[in-house]
């Protein structure tokens, strides 16, 4: 949520900014006039109470014969205080469910555009030379006895898959690499909940606009994450933190649940685009003059990652017209993919600022006692079907088997899969 002093001080600039991403100039002006009816409400109450205070008083001073008029009079207070408590909770309900739909504020120097639009900031790693025909990552791991899509689909229905023998031994590796590599950058593991309250969707952006993307328990008011971002940022709710605590840094391990809403006939083939799918997930916490900063580490271990499993990938500045809500930036690291001679994204990264710090009031001490609004930023580490993929593709041999790239050796215990 962007903060509502920025339309007031500086309408302008803020209208400019949010034009960038889609924002009509004239909701804006329906959001100003929800803040000023917001704080016309505040201001009546404050006058009503003091009203009413000061009837009170003279109650006390008053004389027998004054005292029932002033009563019936201090009645017809109460009754306006009640009315004014009404209209401020019904204002400050509006003003916060329209304030919600808004997204952050762009980064200055993220490019403009829509979906595809991305300014490729650099390539890493060799582009792989393979002998013959490439195969996609399901025919390398159907072949090997490491995926069963089939079995899914007669279990879950489509989208789903079982990762099997060397599949899943595959992702146990690739786990434990990521999170060592986070380790060694001062991210402390956390295997978090994956089922949150409305109030975690909520301050993290994902609700109210990507409730479509999510799945809902049907008895409990809980939601399945569909990344630990969620919980991540969930844990310090409503804290206050002191300024030598920052940087928190923390690299989650979970499950994840999307419903990929609006992908029918887009990327179904394989485990690219699946229901369910794990992830480490790098979240940070930081003071706001350093989440710029902050948010370039993140990538470099995005970048260290993926380097060490030997992968070609480009780096591509995410255009304000395709970042999420929450995001005023976006990174996402794109792998070749043989299988299907394209670049596709493995992982993002985002600095959302302080807005989904103002949604979940987690704030910074400072000294002269007006709390600050920290800085979060999350990334993904690995996504592990998409890490397979890109894995299993780029290092294939002509004999369907693949070489295990030497960082992922110790974790794997073999130097080749389905040899």
């Amino acid at each position: 949520m962007i903060d509502p002093r920025l339309l007031r001080d500086d309408p302008d600039a803020t209208a400019a900014a949010l034009a960038r991403r889609g924002v009509d100039r004239g909701a804006l002006e329906e959001l100003l006039d929800l803040d000023e009816q917001r704080r016309q409400t505040i201001a009546e109450l404050d006058r009503a109470r003091a009203d009413q205070g000061e009837a009170s008083k003279a109650i006390g001073r008053a004389s027998a014969e004054e005292r029932p008029a002033l009563i019936e009079a201090a009645q017809q207070l109460k009754d306006r205080v009640a009315a004014a408590e009404q209209a401020r909770d019904a204002a400050a309900v509006a003003h916060e469910a329209a304030f919600a739909r808004v997204p952050n504020l762009p980064h200055p120097d993220a490019p403009d555009g829509q979906e595809g639009d991305g300014e490729v900031l650099r390539t890493f790693g060799r582009l792989p030379e393979l002998d013959g025909e490439p195969r996609d990552h399901v025919e390398l791991l159907e072949a090997g006895g490491a995926l069963d899509l089939e079995r899914a689909a007669k279990v879950s229905g489509s989208r789903f898959a079982y990762l099997k023998a060397e599949g899943a031994l595959l992702e146990f590796a690739l786990v434990r690499y990521a999170i060592d590599v986070a380790g060694r950058h001062g991210h402390v593991p956390v295997i978090p909940p994956v089922l949150v309250r409305e109030e975690a969707m909520y301050g993290t952006g994902f609700l109210p606009t990507d409730e479509q993307q999510l799945f809902r328990t049907r008895d409990d008011d809980l939601y399945l994450i569909g990344t630990s971002e969620v919980p991540l940022a969930g844990m310090h709710l409503d804290e206050v933190l002191d300024p030598d605590e920052l940087p928190l840094r923390y690299a989650g391990y979970s499950p994840c649940f999307r419903r990929e809403a609006g992908a029918h006939g887009k990327d179904t083939r394989g485990i690219l685009r699946v229901h369910q799918f794990e992830k480490v997930e790098l979240f940070s916490f930081v003071h706001p003059d350093g989440s710029d900063a902050e948010h370039e580490r993140i990538l470099a271990i995005e970048e260290e990652i993926f380097t060490g499993l030997e992968i070609h990938a480009q780096i591509v500045d995410i255009p304000v017209g395709d970042l999420g809500a929450s995001a005023a930036r976006k990174y996402d690291i794109e792998a070749w993919l043989p299988g299907q001679q394209a670049y596709r994204e493995v992982t993002s990264c985002s600095n959302t600022t302080d807005y989904q710090a103002r949604r979940l009031r987690t704030r910074i001490r400072v000294d002269d006692g007006d709390n600050l609004l920290v800085h979060t930023l999350n990334g993904t580490a690995l996504a592990v079907q998409r890490a397979i993929i890109a894995l299993v593709e780029q290092h294939q041999r002509a004999d369907g088997s693949v070489v295990v790239p030497a960082a992922l050796v110790p974790y794997l215990g073999h130097e080749v899969l389905f040899g």
